[in-house]
């Protein structure tokens, strides 16, 4: 934990909280591929210091192939040694690959079945957010599952704080999550057992969309 929050007080819009993501979260964040019966491909987009990463090697069997994509150098560098190492001595014939880059960057082929992000997209420009979100979608595919989350009520607390501006990039952030919605399956679920408490947030992939 201390090394999520040493990081998250450095840059706390890439890592978008200082503290790390609860059991919990991690649980809901990969119920579906856990459900998951017969050979899946997963990614894994800003593990940070690998709460939800720890959750899908625990779910991975021996054709799964997982990719994970961290831009930030402290925590790939705790993720390499603390986690993959150890699970990759246990478990050489599953692959697993760490790409220490952004995610536009990244050389990955697509055709996920499961696309786990834990990017705090409140705290980035959207067209940012919107470029991303194009690209993760487009990786999957059809009917595969893209699952993010967002702490609850965060742009109603921000709301009264943050001037006209960021009350139009909320407006407009909404707007692109219901657009969203209307062209893909989307569903939420709470989770309290979290600090601070935050929805996992899943977007099936509609066929040909």
């Amino acid at each position: 934990m201390l090394k999520f929050v040493h990081q998250a007080i450095r840059d706390i819009r890439t890592t978008g909280s200082v503290f790390p993501s609860s059991p919990a979260l991690a649980k809901a964040m990969t119920r579906s591929l856990r459900n998951h019966r017969g050979a899946k491909k997963i990614l894994e987009v800003g593990p940070g210091t690998g709460p939800f990463t720890s959750a899908i090697l625990e779910a991975l069997r021996g054709h799964d192939s997982f990719d994970i994509v961290e831009l930030n150098n402290v925590f790939c560098a705790h993720l390499e040694s603390r986690i993959l190492k150890p699970f990759r001595t246990r478990h050489p014939s599953i692959n697993v690959k760490l790409h220490a880059m952004a995610i536009e960057a990244a050389p990955l082929e697509g055709g996920y079945d499961f696309v786990i992000c834990g990017l705090p997209f409140n705290n980035f420009p959207l067209e940012l957010t919107q470029s991303i979100f194009n690209q993760l979608i487009a990786l999957m595919r059809d009917g595969g599952e893209m699952t993010y989350f967002e702490y609850a009520g965060v742009r109603t607390i921000k709301r009264p704080f943050i001037g006209s501006g960021g009350r139009e990039h909320i407006r407009r952030f909404d707007a692109f999550r219901q657009s969203t919605a209307k062209a893909h399956m989307v569903t939420r679920q709470l989770v309290v057992a979290n600090l601070p408490p935050a929805h996992a947030v899943r977007i099936i992939k509609r066929q040909g969309v």
